[in-house]
């Protein structure tokens, strides 16, 4: 048996963590508010998601570079599999009910019985399938969010047969070239929102591929910088990358923020000394943090069916977002205690991991 999670954690890095998945339920919430980014307060929330991708090849790194070459390929896979995939089925399945129940929206009359049952198993599956126009084409109709996984698992699989063996010099020379593939992404669309469409799926490589590139290079670079700035510090410090205004030069911001903040707040991360009063609270955001990410979209597209056809005042509206947010942390956390912990204990014993 080999014990996966025998390392110790970056407790401040699971914090960060919870707090950019709070910061998307938000902006979802406020897409439907303000459909101009510009007119946002959060409208750089979307940029939370390459913070995840960034920190996940730091990640990955950390746990498996050093142990990928005993434990073999495809039991990577299915440790990976057994982490993320309990989730993926239990947001495609709140997607589906989702969809039907919404009182404000009928969309699921204009669909057959075959055309349901594809959207869904695409989505079980992560299966790229867009074509749900009510939801923009979205990759992942039902559930969002799986966009993200998607290409995760592109990025998992592609560390297992080639990542994990390079030199740095060839990691070097990748971070390069994905970094001007990022820059171009940022530059052709004026923003770096795209992926999670079928317009925009080179976008979403884009994105993935410099990220968890920069993740894995600060591991293996090693790089530290002790400070006390503690986690309320770099919390404040990573919600001022989601909360900057937009103005004419806006791609170059976004993509300096990809290319170069959020791997500095990795960084950080990494030496920051952790209050210990703030350590259960780290780890409790760090727990929550993925459930919170794939369960939160279905009430995300009533609120909005809602929205979009009722008059709602600005006090009901900050209601709504308040309760809906922590509405979505009780369901994240009822998700993590009741199905997705033990689901994975299960399966990681079955397996000998």
């Amino acid at each position: 048996m080999v014990n996966l999670q025998s390392k110790p954690h970056f407790e401040i890095l699971d914090g960060l963590r919870g707090v950019a998945a709070i910061s998307i339920v938000v902006f979802h919430f406020l897409e439907f508010v303000y459909p101009d980014y510009s007119e946002n307060f959060l409208g750089h929330g979307f940029l939370a998601v390459d913070f995840f991708f960034c920190l996940s090849g730091f990640v990955i790194g950390y746990a498996y570079d050093d142990r990928i070459r005993t434990i073999g390929v495809w039991q990577f896979f299915k440790a990976r599999l057994i982490r993320l995939h309990p989730l993926v089925l239990l947001g495609s399945v709140l997607g589906l009910i989702g969809f039907f129940i919404d009182p404000f929206a009928n969309s699921w009359e204009t669909y057959n019985t075959i055309e349901l049952v594809l959207i869904f198993l695409t989505s079980v599956f992560l299966i790229p399938y867009p074509v749900m126009a009510e939801r923009g084409f979205g990759l992942f109709g039902l559930n969002t969010p799986s966009w993200s996984l998607f290409f995760e698992y592109m990025a998992n699989i592609f560390y297992a047969l080639f990542l994990y063996k390079i030199s740095r010099r060839t990691l070097w020379t990748l971070w390069g070239i994905a970094g001007l593939g990022l820059c171009l992404a940022s530059y052709r669309a004026g923003t770096l929102i795209g992926g999670w469409d079928k317009s925009s799926f080179w976008d979403g490589c884009a994105r993935i591929s410099y990220s968890f590139l920069a993740g894995l290079l600060i591991f293996r670079s090693k790089w530290l910088v002790k400070t006390r700035i503690g986690f309320i510090g770099l919390s404040i410090l990573l919600l001022l990358a989601l909360l900057v205004p937009y103005f004419s030069w806006n791609w170059l911001m976004e993509a300096l923020i990809v290319l170069f903040y959020f791997p500095l707040l990795i960084v950080l991360g990494k030496g920051t000394a952790l209050n210990a009063g703030f350590k259960s609270v780290c780890v409790f955001f760090g727990n929550l943090s993925y459930p919170l990410y794939m369960t939160h979209i279905p009430m995300i597209w009533i609120f909005g069916s809602y929205y979009t056809t009722h008059e709602v005042s600005t006090a009901q509206l900050s209601w709504m977002i308040i309760l809906g947010t922590a509405f979505s942390m009780g369901l994240a956390y009822v998700a993590m205690v009741f199905y997705d912990t033990p689901v994975r204990k299960y399966w990681q014993i079955k397996q000998g991991l």
